[in-house]
Formats: structure tokens, sequence, C-alpha cells
């Protein structure tokens, strides 16, 4: 085993140390972060909003694709957060170093690649999609975001590796970069300079470009990270490549059934009722998304924590995490849901500001109110997928995902919406009662793989003793 160099590195002792207050330190820059990208993100709905209830609803059948390509970015974040972290608590940087170079060179790969496959197949997914009257508009947002895909890509990863090393406060100040410049430059785009749909796009392209210029400088130039990205660092190694991939394709998997799951749901909404559906849902669904901020957060630092405890070995440190990791999230849920509850209408306002939307605001209300039960079993849900994640069981996190986010949700929307006949509400109690058996399953699977990790750290130290009795 590699020397551990710089043992008082204090974002490495940080992430080794207590982990409670590696949880604390670790999510809170990551929510901050996280909160305005959402914002930026929702930024894009507010304005696409003010072209119209078609353009709103374009938006929302590009926006599972664009999600798609986010969340293969987060993954392959999530496959290096959680090797590099392991590497780190068992104090091997010489391959913590290789892993991070190996993370980079997979994300340039596999931008291309995507690249070309959704620009050619993009037309054809949308039609698919259900998009119909929308096409043209949500053609025109996606041809020029899909050119740049691999900004998206790289500033997911680059800021992955740099959290994998505890130093979230520079991944925070990229992803905060990027999402001030898209909120400020959005209008600036579609209105101003007259460009619609496409303003959109080129102001979500040109916000990501600057943040991956940041990362790249901090790694490649300036040089001040822990891990190293020097050549006589990196030994091409299958191995290292496979568990990049065992957590990065199955976490990105699992964003693109979150993905998928949007699909059918506007499918479904579609059926229903038309652009009117797709377009509550659209903002609906972005309002949902902020509500996930506190959780991505906790669930970036339990990925981290779990994935440096599991590399040392040690699982008490793994369970404590865990555990408190899931409180703090209960807390942040009921405030969330309390606070959207009280002011659904005002919170829906912002996406009916124009004449042409004032129409949509019942709906959004009727859509917030009833998900607040969903947004308290979020942190239920998301912990232990990150958990998973970060000991390396990339398949166990992404059936969990499947479970609740696509299986049983899409079945229960589906009754309740056609076969019973209750339209778009419908819809949204399937999403509840989905949720809900589905977070449930995946919290109780997790206790259960800790559980036993503890008993075999029981068993071990029974065995020492008994060991150090002897002699």
């Amino acid at each position: 085993m590699d020397n551990y160099e710089n043992e008082n590195h204090t974002n490495i002792a940080l992430i080794t140390g207590d982990p409670k207050r590696a949880i604390r330190k670790l999510a809170w820059p990551m929510m901050i972060a996280m909160f305005l990208t959402m914002a930026y993100n929702l930024a894009d709905g507010i304005w696409v909003a003010g072209l119209g209830t078609e353009a709103l609803a374009a938006l929302g059948f590009a926006t599972p694709l664009f999600m798609i390509v986010v969340g293969l970015g987060s993954g392959l974040g999530a496959g290096a957060n959680s090797l590099i972290a392991r590497y780190i608590g068992a104090r091997n940087k010489k391959k913590a170093d290789n892993a991070a170079i190996h993370s980079i060179l997979l994300t340039i790969v596999i931008s291309i690649i995507l690249m070309i496959v959704l620009y050619i197949s993009l037309k054809d997914l949308l039609l698919l999609m259900g998009a119909g009257d929308s096409i043209d508009l949500a053609l025109e947002y996606g041809y020029i975001v899909f050119i740049g895909l691999f900004v998206f890509l790289f500033s997911n990863v680059g800021a992955s590796v740099l959290r994998a090393e505890g130093d979230v406060n520079r991944a925070m100040y990229a992803m905060a970069i990027t999402a001030i410049l898209n909120i400020v430059i959005d209008p600036i785009f579609i209105y101003s300079l007259n460009m619609g749909m496409a303003g959109a796009a080129w102001a979500t392209i040109l916000s990501a470009l600057i943040s991956c210029i940041i990362i790249a400088y901090w790694l490649f130039i300036q040089k001040n990270t822990y891990l190293s990205f020097s050549k006589k660092a990196f030994n091409y190694s299958n191995k290292i490549m496979s568990d990049l991939l065992n957590v990065g394709l199955p976490a990105s998997a699992s964003t693109l059934i979150m993905s998928v799951l949007s699909m059918i749901l506007n499918l479904i909404l579609a059926i229903v009722a038309g652009n009117y559906g797709v377009a509550i849902f659209t903002a609906g669904w972005r309002i949902l998304l902020m509500a996930l901020i506190p959780h991505l957060g906790l669930g970036t630092a339990v990925l981290t924590v779990i994935g440096a405890g599991f590399g040392a070995k040690n699982y008490a440190k793994m369970s404590e995490g865990f555990n408190y990791a899931i409180k703090l999230g209960l807390i942040f849920a009921i405030i969330i849901s309390i606070i959207v509850f009280v002011f659904a209408e005002q919170i829906a306002l912002t996406f009916a500001y124009t004449e042409a939307n004032v129409h949509l605001i019942p709906g959004i209300v009727d859509f917030l109110r009833i998900m607040t039960i969903f947004f308290i079993t979020i942190p239920i849900g998301l912990i232990p997928t990150s958990t998973f994640q970060g000991v390396g069981k990339g398949l166990s996190s992404f059936i969990m995902i499947l479970l609740h986010s696509l299986i049983f949700i899409s079945i229960f929307s589906y009754l309740f919406a056609i076969v019973f006949n209750m339209g778009v509400i419908g819809v949204w109690w399937g999403l509840n009662l989905g949720g809900v058996i589905g977070v449930t399953i995946s919290y109780i699977w997790v206790k259960i793989y800790l559980n036993k990790l503890l008993g075999m750290n029981s068993l071990r130290n029974d065995k020492n003793d008994v060991i150090s009795d002897i002699n």
C-alpha cells in the first residue's frame, strides 16, 4: 500500500473524521450550489413561460432528454466520487490519483458518443414522447443544447472529483458561477436579443462552459488539488475503469429512469389533458426539484463519507453517518412541505405572470399541495441510494430507483389517471403512493445491509480480542 501523503490535509481529515461533522460540512456548500443550479433550471422555465403555454410545454418535452445528459454527468461524477473516496479511506493516494484521471478520460469519450447519438435521433425521440404541436420549439432548444453536451458532463465530473477529496467549496463555486450566469443572461438572450427558445439554450451552454474552464484551470493548470493529474500518475487500468462504471452507469441510469418517468407522465398527461396538463407538470416538477436541494446535498455528502468509511472498513462510522443524514433530511423535508403547502398560490404565480398562462394557476396549486406528501419521502429514498453508491453497489442503487421512481409511480399514475378516470389529479396521487411504497423498501434494504456490516465488524473485533487474550 502506498504511503498516505499529506496526512494533515484539512479536507482529507474532514472526510475521514467524525461522520456527523463531515456530513454537515460537506452538505451545506452542496446545498447552496444545488440551490443555485435548481434556481437556474427554474429560471429557464419562468422565462420560457413568458413565450406562452406551447413554449413551456416544448421545454417540458426537451427537459427529460437534457436531464439524461446532466444525469450521465452526475452518474459518472458519483462513480468518480465513490471510488476516489474509497481509495482515500484506504490510504492509497496513488490509486486515487489514477482513478481521477480515468474519470476525466471516460467523460471525454462518452461525451463524443452521446452527442452524435442524440443529435441524430432527437426528432424521433421528441415525437415518441408526444411533443406534437410543440415539436418545432422543442427541436429549436434541443439541437443547440446537445451540441454543448461535453460542458455539462465535464462540469459535473470535475466538481465530483473536487468533492471526493473534500474540496466542496470550490465545487460549489463552479456550480454557483454556472447558475448565476445563466439566470442573468437568460432573459437577455431570450427577450433582449429576441432569440426565443434558442436564446434559452445558448444561455445554458455558455454558463456551463465558463464553469468548465474554471474547473479545468484548478485541476490541470493551477494544480493545487490533493489529487494529482500528472502523466506519471496515470496508468491505465481495466479494474479502475470497471469500478468507475460499476457505480457511474447505474447512477446515470438512475437519472435516465427519472427522465423516462417524466416522459411517461408527460404522455399520460397529454392523453388526459393535452398541453395544459404537460405545462402544469413542467412548472410543478421544477418546483419539486427545488425541494430536492437539501437532500441532494446530503446525498452527496453521504456518498463521500460512506465511501471513505467503507474504504477504511469503519462500518460503525458508516451506520452513524447514514442515521444522522436520514434524521437531518426528514427535518428539512417537513419544513419544506409546510412552506410549499402554505405558499402554493404565491409559488404558482411565478409560472403564470403573463395573461397567456394565468389559467395554469389552479392546476399548479393543486399539484404543489398534493405533492407535499411526496416531499417528505424524498430523504428516505435518496439517502439509501447514495449509501449504496458510496460502497460501490451501483446496481443495488439502480434497482432502488427503478422501483420507487419508475415502476410503482408509473403503475399507480396510470391506474388513477386513466383506469380510474381521475385525470390530472390521479397522476399526482400516483406519484405520492408509488413514492411512499418505493422509499420504504429502499430504507429497509439499506438498514439490513448496514446491520450485516456491523455484525461482521463485531465478529472481527471479537476475534481480535480472543487473539489478544491468548497472546
